[in-house]
């Protein structure tokens, strides 16, 4: 009896789990709509949001935010920095980082260390230094990464769950670009290369600079966060990466990236026309074999070949195993956008609560 009304006598804060976000931008901001739908429906009542920080602000309540208006609230407080987040969370609390920020990624081994669990999109971290993976790696319980590589897809998940029952990974490939899978699926040459860049940008698909998505150091850092979870102990520099930015757009200020976008079209007309000689198309594919061997670049593909269909941003990646050794597993669905991101973000969340 007595243990009956010891558990009465707990305070409903004691069985929440407290929560930190980290970044409000387009993501963290989406995950805050998605809080604040689970709060109205009271279906995140073991979820209590205690801080929100960006750059320029940050409003802690240990008592709890109400995450659909504290945006506004946010507005009005001062910055905090990035060694006073536990102080708000309590034991075990769960850090959120929505940011792409490695100043904040470099704080997640120590977070894990300290007893606090990690969600984050950020691929930073993991998708940076080896030795920093591995740390990471050793509390890979107490770390939700899902929205690091297509936006929740279940890679990593299908990844780590093979692994551990008994397969090898022998192989990856696939477009792991929600920005690039849209301009390879859409360029036909019947427009120059650099309006479909133009009208991806405008909808969002790019960064405000799509230097950064032309280059592939993005999908590097994912390709690194994949083979690393399927065995591949890479470093960052193992991986060969072709941009396809010319280097007059490379060495440009971001003022004068949008007027030299055409030095885009030729070579990749020229790209595009040879595929098509050869019945072809034309495809953005990050590639991992057996051997470790990992490579990023426009490839020719088959119109049969699993990566060379899809729609939209959509994601697709192939897996070769000792359960798939032939026909690969392929995995499909949309690899960008900040609501399938934030999606992501919040169910690993709730998993880790």
């Amino acid at each position: 009896m007595s243990l009956v009304n010891a558990s009465a006598n707990i305070s409903p804060l004691a069985k929440q789990t407290t929560v930190a976000l980290l970044g409000t931008g387009t993501v963290g901001s989406a995950f805050l709509s998605r809080l604040a739908l689970l709060q109205k429906n009271q279906q995140a009542k073991n979820l209590r949001l205690v801080q929100v920080s960006n750059t320029r602000h940050s409003i802690r309540d240990f008592l709890g935010l109400d995450a659909a208006i504290v945006s506004e609230d946010l507005l009005s407080h001062a910055p905090s920095a990035l060694d006073q987040v536990t102080r708000s969370l309590g034991h075990a609390g769960i850090i959120i980082d929505a940011t792409a920020s490695d100043e904040v990624a470099a704080w997640h081994a120590r977070w894990l260390a300290s007893g606090f669990k990690v969600v984050t999109a950020n691929k930073a971290a993991t998708g940076g230094n080896l030795a920093t993976y591995q740390i990471i790696n050793h509390q890979i319980r107490n770390y939700g990464d899902a929205a690091t590589v297509g936006a929740g897809l279940p890679l990593l998940r299908s990844l780590r769950e093979l692994r551990s029952g008994g397969d090898t990974i022998h192989g990856i490939a696939g477009i792991l670009s929600g920005s690039l899978a849209w301009l390879f699926n859409n360029y036909d040459g019947m427009q120059p290369f650099s309006a479909f860049v133009r009208q991806a940008r405008t909808l969002g698909y790019t960064e405000p600079d799509p230097r950064i998505d032309l280059s592939g150091q993005d999908v590097k850092r994912k390709l690194l966060i994949l083979a690393r979870s399927a065995g591949y102990a890479l470093e960052a520099d193992a991986i060969e990466v072709e941009s396809l930015v010319p280097p007059e757009l490379a060495n440009a200020n971001l003022q004068q990236v949008d007027s030299l976008l055409e030095s885009l079209d030729a070579p990749l007309r020229a790209r595009l026309l040879a595929a098509h000689r050869v019945g072809c198309r034309l495809r953005f594919i990050a590639r991992l074999n057996q051997a470790g061997q990992a490579r990023i670049g426009l490839e020719e593909l088959a119109p049969s070949d699993p990566l060379a269909n899809g729609s939209g941003c959509d994601n697709r990646v192939a897996i070769w195993s000792d359960r798939y050794p032939t026909n690969a597993l392929v995995i499909q669905g949309p690899g960008a956008g900040a609501e399938v991101t934030a999606a992501a973000l919040l169910d690993d969340t709730i998993r880790l609560a």
